[in-house]
């Protein structure tokens, strides 16, 4: 395994700490500003926006430079942001932190998944980007639970105080294990070919299906501890351990993803969107029952980020030899449905469908999403099969 995997990876790890490690706090957050559980919400849906501007927008502004160099600067936005949490006073600069934390998160990716591909072979690649994501999963089996029995400890602010330190662990071991020759190559890549391909059906389609798919995963997720404690009648000691299967199934899924989009990638996330939808209709019939939904917990988070490697792989391969803006373009699609599906969730919540109200909103989003795939891939074939017809009729002639 190259060197530069294990630093990416790192890096991801400590993003995604502060990416999801806030789910398990949303009551105690909540009650200590005394803002609603929908406002609470808006610290993961505003953290997910402003990820989407920084995949976007740091994307194309730093494409021309040294890529570790980028990485660097990246973490010490991210160590920044967490800082300004940690000690934020009101609801209102905390918000702030969580922007600021946020801006790094999509650009690292987006470089860090081009970084990736490009150590190993191309049979692959699939694979390196999910062992980069594997920091993110990661997060999620061993940061957000303790994360939670952390904050619940000893109140929230402390969870941010130990991101930000683990920010800073991240930051070293880039610095350490991501190797200058990893980098080059980035002052010569054609900004303009990059932004052309924001303007490709098949692209854009893609990048579609990752909003929709993360949308239900997410808008799910977010408030997956009111449903835990309100629904299936849990105590809130629990809650962490739930998370903490929740990441184990992610983090397997995210390797699993890998692997199979290698394989088949067209027929691997016609699979794993069907099945999270079917999982998510479940918990949402279910969710009333304990050990159901310990069950479907832990099938959520393999399917749902089984889906990550194949996603990103995918719109990548669409770009041809334009992938960084691509990568960006899945990163801020993926954090644009994580924030309208917190968002939709926590307007749902208040209805009559209360706290599965997520669930199934998620399950519909999810289910669109597969639509939407099945849509894109039908006209790809149609459209090669014309050319190939046209093809043979210039033969003949």
């Amino acid at each position: 395994m190259p060197w530069g995997l294990i630093a990416l990876a790192l890096g991801g790890f400590g993003i995604g700490l502060t990416e999801f490690g806030i789910v398990g706090l949303l009551p105690d957050i909540a009650a200590g500003f005394g803002v609603s559980e929908g406002a609470a919400g808006l610290l993961v849906s505003g953290y997910a926006l402003s990820v989407a501007v920084g995949a976007l927008m740091l994307t194309v502004a730093v494409t021309r430079f040294d890529r570790k160099h980028v990485l660097l600067w990246l973490m010490l936005l991210f160590i920044a942001g967490n800082l300004i949490s940690a000690v934020a006073p009101s609801y209102g600069i905390m918000l702030v932190g969580r922007v600021i934390a946020a801006l790094c998160h999509g650009a690292f990716f987006s470089v860090g998944a081009v970084v990736a591909a490009d150590l190993v072979e191309e049979r692959k690649k699939a694979g390196a980007i999910s062992l980069m994501f594997a920091g993110l999963t990661g997060a999620n089996v061993l940061g957000v639970p303790a994360g939670t029995f952390l904050g619940q400890a000893a109140g929230w602010r402390s969870t941010f105080w130990a991101i930000t330190v683990i920010g800073v662990i991240a930051l070293i071991g880039i610095a350490l294990l991501v190797r200058p020759a990893t980098t080059t190559g980035a002052s010569s890549t054609n900004i303009r070919s990059e932004l052309r391909v924001a303007t490709r059906p098949q692209v854009l389609a893609s990048a579609m299906v990752s909003v929709l798919a993360f949308g239900g995963l997410v808008g799910a997720f977010t408030y997956i501890a009111f449903t835990l404690t309100n629904i299936t009648g849990l105590a809130e000691s629990n809650v962490p351990w739930l998370l903490l299967l929740f990441g184990v199934g992610s983090f397997i899924g995210n390797l699993v993803g890998g692997k199979v989009a290698d394989r088949a990638l067209d027929r691997s996330l016609i699979a794993i969107l069907a099945g999270l939808t079917v999982v998510l209709i479940a918990f949402a019939l279910a969710a009333a029952v304990p050990i159901v939904v310990v069950i479907l917990i832990l099938f959520l988070g393999i399917i749902g980020f089984a889906a990550a490697p194949g996603l990103q792989l995918r719109i990548m391969s669409l770009a041809g030899s334009a992938p960084t803006l691509a990568s960006g373009m899945n990163i801020a699609a993926l954090n644009i449905g994580n924030a309208l599906g917190a968002w939709i969730s926590g307007m749902v919540i208040s209805t009559a469908l209360g706290f599965t109200g997520p669930l199934w909103t998620g399950a519909a989003s999810a289910g669109l999403g597969l639509v939407v795939l099945l849509g894109t891939l039908a006209q790809s074939k149609s459209q090669g099969q014309r050319q190939q017809q046209a093809s043979a009729v210039e033969v003949l002639q």
